[in-house]
């Protein structure tokens, strides 16, 4: 897991207006803390080092140490809201996690061997990501930064699944729990001409379909 450190204090000033004040003297982020044993608490996150850390994928699939007025707490991201328009966050959800408790999060797929695939390189195919994250559950001291998913051996014409990944010591998907029938696919080699062909039938079929529309 990688080291996330934010540095947070206790916000009592609460409401609407409180938040836009907060967001205005642009220090820190409206933030709310939440889950475990303790009850909901709001908060305000040193703004520089959020920012930071948030530039970095593996922040969301990681456990946080937050430190609350010098109090530490481990927490994960369970939501970001940002300015509709402005490269700024308005307000953030985070989650308390136990060492002894599995925990759920989304976390990306690193797709390596592509330069060596025998499907690109040797047969003319291309990769096609279907999927850039999937759901995983274990404990806190399991959670991975990324799943590897190695198509250096990976030949024309295949489907990668679910349960083609090969996933850490301790770690489970979520979707393969609830049955074969959720083996979802994540990425497949395909012919490059074939791919063409299917996109330029899709165009022509959008394209009849706005002329009988019209």
């Amino acid at each position: 897991m990688s080291d996330f450190i934010l540095k947070a204090s206790v916000r009592n000033d609460l409401g609407k207006g409180a938040s836009r004040r907060l967001r205005r003297a642009n220090q820190q982020v409206p933030a709310v803390v939440y889950g475990g044993e303790k009850g909901a608490q709001s908060i305000s996150v040193e703004k520089t080092a959020f920012y930071k850390a948030i530039e970095d994928e593996t922040f969301f699939s990681s456990v946080i140490k937050l430190m609350i007025d010098g109090k530490e707490e481990q927490v994960v991201v369970r939501d970001l809201q940002r300015h509709p328009f402005k490269p700024l966050l308005t307000h953030a959800d985070f989650l308390r996690v136990d060492a002894t408790h599995e925990i759920t999060m989304n976390v990306p797929l690193h797709v390596t061997g592509e330069e060596k695939c025998v499907g690109i390189k040797d047969q003319g195919g291309e990769l096609h990501v279907l999927s850039n994250d999937i759901a995983i559950s274990c404990l806190p001291k399991d959670l991975p930064d990324f799943i590897e998913v190695d198509i250096a051996a990976v030949e024309l014409g295949t489907t990668l699944h679910l349960s083609d990944l090969t996933l850490p010591a301790g770690v489970t998907s979520v979707d393969l729990s609830h049955g074969e029938e959720h083996d979802n696919a994540v990425l497949s080699i395909s012919k490059v001409k074939e791919r063409a062909e299917e996109e330029d039938e899709a165009g022509e079929s959008e394209g009849e379909a706005g002329s009988s529309a019209e």
